[in-house]
């Protein structure tokens, strides 16, 4: 009876142990990058029905990959590294992290943000598959295109633009670089709603809570040595952070991943998912605040009149429109427009990580494109969208991939907050 009794006792342990954290993630080192990730190397083309004919095409894409985007995070770990060897406690995986790091600053001196060939590249091949597909769109009329400031938005713009021109140089090309464009771009630096959200970081308690329970210290002891002293363990944390960071973005800047040389694969995706939700909280629609998505308001409206004015025969001398911004552009429209895996509306915030991921949403050069059809038959237009080049279903229950304009401009409308409208 007693050895019975304890045998129940080590079932019940077990059980209670594999349901331990029942959120936990499993995913591969190279997704654990998140939004660092460059893009998708295999993109396999979607062929259209017979009866529909591609006609016009609206593209928004987030630059390539790039350097990192400024030397703070690297300069926080040498600090950290440097501090460890005088202190006496720094190991010989610290001495090697302290190495690679100082490699990351001298390749990146003077090019912090911008495009790498890597980058360039991305874009390219997407111009090149957009060539392929749609040629009967790119066979001729003009290409109207239009970035970010940034450095790295304006150069994947032109990257774009220089493959399409080297497969078609009867294409004419009209483009449109500078903070004029910000409203479309960049209006998480203008949007006057969004700002407060951000000065009054409703978001934190949720991220912070997570934080605190999840993220690992032992990979950056590990590098640190388990003497090194930290001044609490949100100091820990955040050294944690900032070393998964300057890793995650490794491949980015055309660098083999050290992911697997400095965590084990637990690790990376705790690590990650902190990172995640952060960008979930500020970037998209919440249950804390639908402020982060209506910030794409405009760009909807953009999209609806550029189409409009195609299909109503306005414009019909532009075949497509290319717009270039970044992730924190795409992140609140693909949220706004509730497209599948980049919506998501909980109030447990620990089941983020398997609902809604950034290396899905937002890789280097993520991009949603609307596809204009026509049909031969009844010359009425569809609209297919693609996200990242994968058609996306976005009715539940309905695999529908191609709609009638009429109907996909009402479901856009509607997603647009009234007071942008």
């Amino acid at each position: 009876m007693k050895h019975r009794i304890i045998l129940l006792a080590v079932l019940a342990w077990a059980i209670v142990a594999s349901a331990a954290d029942p959120t936990a993630t499993s995913y591969t080192m190279e997704q654990c990058e998140g939004s660092l990730t460059p893009y998708p190397r295999e993109v396999r083309a979607v062929q259209a029905p017979d009866s529909l004919v591609p006609v016009f095409i609206n593209h928004v894409g987030r630059h390539g990959a790039r350097y990192p985007a400024s030397a703070a995070n690297c300069l926080a770990l040498r600090r950290l590294l440097n501090a460890a060897d005088s202190l006496g406690t720094i190991t010989p995986l610290g001495r090697r992290l302290a190495q690679l790091n100082d490699e990351i600053i001298t390749a990146s001196n003077n090019r912090w943000g911008a495009l790498d060939s890597l980058g360039m590249a991305e874009q390219a091949q997407i111009a090149t598959r957009m060539f392929v597909n749609f040629a009967e769109v790119l066979s001729a009329g003009n290409v109207k295109a239009l970035s970010s400031y940034s450095p790295r938005a304006m150069m994947s713009m032109y990257s774009f633009l220089h493959q399409l021109d080297r497969l078609n140089n009867h294409l004419e090309f009209t483009t449109s670089t500078g903070r004029m464009n910000s409203p479309l771009m960049r209006p998480f630096d203008i949007d006057t709603d969004y700002i407060e959200f951000r000065r009054a970081k409703s978001w934190e308690p949720a991220y912070n809570a997570h934080f605190e329970a999840v993220c690992p210290t032992t990979a950056i002891r590990r590098v640190l040595g388990e003497d090194f002293p930290f001044s609490s363990d949100a100091h820990a944390r955040d050294a944690a952070i900032t070393e998964y960071y300057v890793l995650a973005g490794l491949r980015a800047m055309g660098l083999p991943s050290q992911m697997q040389t400095y965590f084990t694969i637990e690790e990376a995706n705790a690590l990650w998912s902190c990172f995640n939700l952060r960008q979930y909280l500020q970037r998209t629609a919440t249950t804390v605040s639908t402020v982060p998505a209506e910030i794409a308001g405009d760009l909807v409206l953009n999209i609806i009149e550029t189409t409009d004015a195609y299909t109503t025969g306005e414009d019909t001398g532009t075949c497509a429109i290319l717009r270039f911004g970044h992730a924190e552009t795409l992140m609140p429209l693909l949220s706004l427009l509730r497209i599948p895996g980049c919506h998501y509306m909980t109030n447990y915030f620990d089941t983020v990580a398997s609902h809604w991921r950034d290396f899905d949403v937002v890789p280097m050069a993520a991009n949603i494109q609307f596809i204009v059809f026509k049909s031969r038959r009844t010359g009425d237009y569809y609209v297919r969208v693609d996200v990242n080049e994968t058609p996306i279903a976005l009715r539940p229950g309905d695999d529908s991939l191609y709609f009638p304009w009429g109907e996909l401009r009402r479901f856009m409308m509607n997603c647009v907050p009234l007071h942008a409208q």
